[in-house]
């Protein structure tokens, strides 16, 4: 679990987070949606440590960020997984050696220990047979379940994934969604989505937080989402011609 309190970020004078309150729970995905310029990139670098906060409180499961010293904060980036929107991955190593990074670089784990739980990872994201393969030689879809199987190699508590159906095609990113979903509820972690894609708010959106010019305006669930009658949230989701089709239909 983490439980965001009252977060101000700004940058040169401008708030980009006024006062969010928010808990992500473990076990489920958290999704965080909003337009251009809500703040829902910067909330979530503010919590994966990329950005300092100006004021306020990141706990993770009762571990205040504000209070711990740089081994504390080293060791809680150990229990990080993070997807970006590109994949991230590196181009002159192989599928198996992405993985297997940091590992290498965070772990004590040998290279028999190392072996195995790439293995592992890349079965539970349906890619058995890709240790060989260079990134230029997957699609995009293979990458994004890389990215995944990367993510988790050190069994992280906490998983981040920014825009992870960003470039894919509808189907896939259902399989993306799925996958993510799966594995969030297999391991128990808590799991917070930056996205645009309707979709997957409509799909695998266990929480949602809307975000509005840096402040949290609504949260809920998808099926909460459907009822809600915030005019900003509304006009954000039925922009989306999937929720326009569902409203058609209801």
């Amino acid at each position: 679990m983490i439980e965001v309190k009252n977060l101000c970020k700004s940058f040169d004078g401008r708030q980009v987070l006024d006062n969010v309150n928010v808990t992500f729970e473990k076990g489920k995905t958290n999704l965080v949606i909003g337009g251009s310029g809500s703040g829902k990139t910067v909330m979530v670098k503010c919590l994966v440590g990329l950005y300092p906060i100006d004021s306020g409180q990141i706990i993770y499961d009762g571990r205040d960020v504000s209070t711990m010293d740089d081994q504390e904060h080293r060791a809680l980036r150990q229990e990080m997984g993070m997807v970006f929107q590109a994949g991230a991955l590196f181009d002159s190593q192989t599928v198996e050696e992405n993985v297997a990074f940091p590992l290498r670089m965070f772990s004590n784990a040998g290279p028999s220990e190392i072996a195995d739980r790439v293995d592992f990872c890349l079965n539970r994201v349906n890619l058995p047979n890709a240790h060989n393969f260079f990134p230029s030689q997957l699609s995009g879809g293979m990458k994004k379940r890389v990215a995944i199987a990367r993510a988790i190699a050190l069994n992280p508590r906490y998983l981040f994934c920014d825009e992870p159906n960003s470039g894919l095609d509808p189907k896939t990113s259902i399989v993306i969604d799925n996958l993510i979903r799966e594995i969030t509820q297999e391991f128990e972690i808590t799991t917070v989505i930056n996205t645009h894609d309707m979709n997957s708010v409509l799909e695998i959106g266990d929480k949602i937080l809307y975000l509005f010019k840096g402040q949290k305006w609504w949260e809920g669930t998808s099926e909460d989402l459907l009822k809600t009658d915030n005019p900003e949230v509304s006009n954000f989701v039925y922009a989306s011609e999937l929720f326009k089709r569902i409203r058609q239909s209801s």
